[in-house]
């Protein structure tokens, strides 16, 4: 914890020693989108020279600059250091906290978006095609949880936002086709809806898996006998 003070007070010396004011040129190479994680952006831009962040729902978040490429990001509690070559990213400064590891945030290119945006956008397949990018060079990423998607799925039917609640369920039978629970959840989607033809359908892909889902059981049962 003393280190950590310490550190945050030579920083907080270089940065009252430093110009906050950046040139037109850096304000251009760096200005953008950077891919914080496999679903989650980072955007630095800049108001009136001074460098800003929007992160995690946050907007003018000021880093406050070090020397003329690094910046110090007090949400991150980290300095992060903007490197051109071989193309614009951001790295962290390395610490003992980072264990070794060097953290690499690539720009994005304009235009391109995470998975979860391109729900947002209601661009279902390409959500879809990101978060089974996702799933093959990390399939233990935490975004791409098969709880995760379903928990998201249940917000939405409580929202009687159905259409999404479908949209994101179908992801996950796709990423895990083998989960009974998956169509279970899909097909609760569906009755909510009051689609009973699809509802009936998932439920039995549900039991076909697993004969004994519960709640597969009671649902198929009540919906067929009618």
């Amino acid at each position: 914890m003393k280190i950590r003070a310490t550190a945050l007070l030579l920083i907080l010396i270089l940065t009252s020693c430093t110009s906050q004011k950046n040139s037109e040129t850096f304000m251009t190479a760096t200005s953008g989108r950077y891919l914080f994680n496999a679903n989650e952006v980072l955007e630095i831009y800049f108001k009136e020279s001074i460098m800003l962040a929007k992160w995690r729902g946050n907007d003018a978040l000021e880093l406050l600059k070090v020397n003329d490429s690094s910046f110090y990001m007090k949400a991150l509690n980290e300095k992060i250091v903007f490197v051109s070559q071989p193309k614009m990213h951001i790295e962290l400064a390395p610490k003992t906290e980072h264990d070794g590891i060097l953290y690499h945030f690539e720009k994005m290119e304009k235009g391109k978006k995470t998975p979860d945006e391109h729900f947002r956008a209601k661009e279902y397949n390409k959500a879809l095609a990101g978060f089974i990018n996702i799933q093959k060079e990390d399939s233990l990423n935490p975004y791409i949880k098969e709880n995760r998607l379903n928990s998201l799925g249940y917000t939405f039917i409580r929202n009687k936002e159905y259409n999404a609640a479908i949209e994101v369920l179908k992801i996950n039978t796709i990423l895990y086709p083998e989960s009974s629970n998956v169509y279970d959840s899909l097909g609760d989607a569906y009755l909510a809806q009051k689609d009973t033809l699809n509802a009936i359908k998932y439920y039995r892909k549900a039991l076909d898996i697993n004969p004994e889902k519960r709640n597969s059981k009671k649902a198929y049962k009540k919906l067929t006998s009618k």
